[in-house]
């Protein structure tokens, strides 16, 4: 039979030490009008009972409650739309902890507007997590946030010259080199062009994986010559009419990467063509789209980053600020996931 442990509690460190409840807590939030000699007696209780306070406990006890919001883009983009979901969810886990989540959608692609949002929220939240555009107008409005004291985390996409305390998303330069690497290697030897979309270049993580992937073919593989970009606002309509233009129009055509959203469109205009079976195609993020297009060999590849990881890391990040609270930096590392259709979760 198992044996059930309780938690040890401030009042156990308290009667192990000898001291009062009042003078334990004292010591353990670093309050002064506590005698050495007794401080000495807490920590060392402390040390022998293995105490670890609880944080949540503590703030609700304070009577401390942090209101965040959650700036996300507007649309119909997919991952868009799971991290939305996934920021639901978290926000149920935020609110035990005496913290909760807003959410607002804004065209970030307009950066007027996302800008007007942003200054919009200033004295109204503890806490904001963007989706941002690397825009001078937006990084003002980041700097006034912040300036206020509204904590700011960067979300996805990051505006790095601003004074947000932190970007919560991959390495952008590291999944656009990885994807060059593995568009090099499924051409398998072959010459030819490449076709290039992105959402727009305003977006940071647009343009660093642009960066390392024109990085990774030009000094890798010169036999694949990479066209210009070709912006697409992330919008399925407008990318299926730049793939079939590109099918029609450059005949020695062997790659796509996109950078962004609008993975239908791609797939769409590649199926139309009949050009699955000897064109590699790369995109980003896993969902029910890219899936079924891994498994029906539309799509080769699909460089992933966990929405939910991205949206408790966010969370974590700013109540842990608010509060004072430690952070462990390493849980907060968003991994570069790659799937295939023989490793589909």
């Amino acid at each position: 039979m198992s044996r059930v442990v309780s938690r040890i509690t401030l009042q156990d460190v308290a009667r192990e030490a000898g001291v009062s409840l009042a003078t334990a807590d004292r010591v353990l939030n670093g309050r002064t009008g506590v005698r050495n000699v007794t401080a000495e007696r807490v920590k060392d209780a402390v040390a022998r009972l293995g105490y670890r306070p609880n944080l949540a406990a503590a703030r609700l006890a304070r009577g401390e409650t942090y209101r965040f919001c959650f700036v996300l883009p507007a649309g119909s983009n997919v991952f868009m739309r799971m991290l939305g979901e996934q920021v639901t969810n978290t926000a149920s886990w935020l609110a035990a902890n005496n913290a909760y989540i807003d959410t607002l959608r804004v065209d970030v692609f307009a950066p007027e507007t996302l800008a007007s949002a942003l200054e919009g929220l200033i004295g109204h939240y503890d806490g904001v997590a963007v989706v941002a555009l690397d825009h001078p107008r937006v990084r003002s409005a980041i700097d006034d946030l912040v300036a206020s004291g509204v904590a700011v985390v960067t979300l996805v996409s990051d505006v790095p010259a601003s004074h947000r305390l932190r970007y919560v998303g991959i390495d952008n330069i590291a999944a656009g080199r990885t994807a060059g690497t593995l568009l090099g290697r499924f051409a398998a030897g072959r010459s030819g062009s490449v076709g290039l979309i992105v959402g727009t270049p305003a977006l940071r993580d647009h343009a660093e994986r642009q960066f390392g992937f024109t990085q990774v073919l030009a000094g890798e593989y010169p036999a694949l010559k990479v066209l210009p970009a070709r912006e697409s606002f992330d919008e399925e309509e407008r990318t299926q009419a730049i793939v079939a233009g590109m099918l029609r129009d450059v005949p020695d055509l062997v790659g796509l990467y996109n950078v962004g959203a609008g993975n239908r469109g791609v797939a769409a205009a590649i199926s139309a063509a009949n050009r699955a079976s000897d064109l590699v195609f790369i995109g980003h993020d896993l969902t029910d789209d890219t899936r079924r297009f891994l498994l029906r060999g539309v799509m080769d590849a699909v460089i992933n980053q966990d929405p939910g990881h991205q949206s408790r890391s966010a969370a974590r990040v700013l109540l842990a600020h608010c509060a004072g609270e430690p952070l462990l930096n390493e849980q907060e590392r968003i991994r570069i996931d790659i799937f295939v259709r023989d490793n589909l979760p």
